[in-house]
């Protein structure tokens, strides 16, 4: 079993940044690919950004240059930089692990997850 804890969602003006956390716990981190889910208010819970083992990064197209995900190992931690907040991205961003090194986009193949931080941006 893999255990995520998030840390580091609150409110931030526009224009800031914010930098989510994420610790994983229970197994080796680098034998899972892990990844970024946003939820707006109202909205489907969609893919926001991921990093894989091999070294490459993959975002979802409105927040390529603004978001920025990268992984310690050494850590166990998973963090999502956001900079330049725009009150659009207020959403619970959740972060997620799945039984495979292999990144996807698809939330349904991530087996385990993060209890969503709330991000807010005030204009």
């Amino acid at each position: 079993q893999v255990q995520l804890s998030e840390s580091g969602g609150g409110l931030a003006q526009a224009g800031g940044s914010l930098r989510l956390s994420c610790v994983a716990s229970g197994r080796t981190f680098s034998g899972y690919a892990m990844c970024w889910f946003g939820q707006a208010p109202g909205k489907q819970r969609d893919f926001v950004a991921a990093t894989s083992r091999f070294g490459s990064s993959y975002y979802e197209d409105c927040v390529k240059g603004r978001f920025t995900t990268s992984g310690d190992n050494a850590k166990n931690t998973l963090y999502l930089q956001i900079n330049r907040l725009k009150p659009e991205d207020k959403a619970v961003y959740y972060c997620a692990a799945r039984n495979s090194v292999l990144v996807t986009t698809s939330q349904t193949r991530y087996n385990y997850w993060g209890q969503g931080p709330q991000v807010t941006v005030s204009p």
